[in-house]
């Protein structure tokens, strides 16, 4: 089967991730997409997981189908997550009505993840391009190994997909709310899903994450809630390690700012802008 059938006449939802395209993570979130709309899944082949927004330069992507554990037909690029999005109106015909990254087994909390997450990265380039976005994280320790990726089962995921999915078919109902250009939610094992804390990103980066390896030079050797710093209350940081909480995390794409505060400094430097 390529297509999934659902129920909102005419939507098109795109299903990426940066775990790759056979992840669970992913069948999850499609079970709770099917109802929403037609879903198509076009995501990496490999985990491209830390790509960020990077898009493929100077190489050719290369795009083949692929079935599904649970049946279903999906897109597998050698690309990034935001190669997905980019290839999506060229694959699908036309633009996606709402774009859902995840589920991605791992955090994605505070601004160091928001920049370096490819789960996140892809919704970066669906809001670019004026395309609702969802990111959706289970935030488990992950080992280097990603052994603990693979006991992740999709009953463990279905509420959190499911929450996701009600977020995704209010969005395509009533569109974003204004200001907002990504939505990303985060649940940590065991959390309540009717436990929600509406937060902010947090604006503390990571500690020291290299140690030393066997071989020459340095590695990341996990991904661990332990590394992410403390922060404040109303933070996703906070909601997450500290609540135990569901984090909704609303984020708006405008990196403009005051100009006149910019003026006043070339002004010292007898700068006109």
């Amino acid at each position: 089967m390529w297509l999934v059938k659902g129920g909102m006449k005419g939507r098109l939802i795109l299903l990426t991730n940066d775990d790759g395209v056979h992840s669970v993570g992913l069948l999850a979130m499609r079970r709770a997409l099917d109802s929403l709309g037609t879903v198509h899944i076009i995501a990496p082949e490999h985990e491209r997981s830390g790509t960020g927004k990077a898009i493929t330069c100077g190489a050719s992507v290369k795009v083949k189908r692929v079935k599904l554990t649970d049946g279903f037909e999906a897109y597998a690029i050698s690309g990034t997550p935001a190669d997905a999005v980019m290839l999506s109106r060229s694959l699908l015909g036309r633009r996606p009505d709402l774009v859902v990254s995840g589920i991605n087994l791992g955090p994605n909390i505070g601004v160091d993840d928001f920049l370096t997450s490819g789960t996140i990265g892809a919704t970066i380039e669906a809001a670019i391009h004026g395309i609702p976005a969802i990111a959706v994280s289970y935030c488990i320790d992950v080992s280097r190994t990603a052994e603990e990726k693979r006991r992740v089962s999709i009953d463990e995921l279905g509420p959190l997909a499911e929450l996701a999915g009600k977020i995704a078919g209010c969005v395509l109902e009533h569109g974003m709310p204004s200001g907002v250009d990504i939505i990303s939610i985060n649940m940590p094992p065991g959390a309540n899903p009717n436990r929600i804390r509406l937060t902010r990103l947090s604006y503390k980066g990571y500690g020291d994450l290299f140690a030393e390896s066997r071989e020459d030079g340095y590695c990341i050797p996990g991904w661990f809630m332990s590394m992410y710093p403390d922060d404040v209350e109303g933070t996703d940081i906070y909601a997450v390690r500290v609540e135990g909480a569901v984090s909704i995390t609303p984020i708006g794409l405008s990196f403009n700012h005051n100009l006149e505060a910019l003026r006043g400094f070339l002004r010292r430097l007898h700068l006109e802008g």
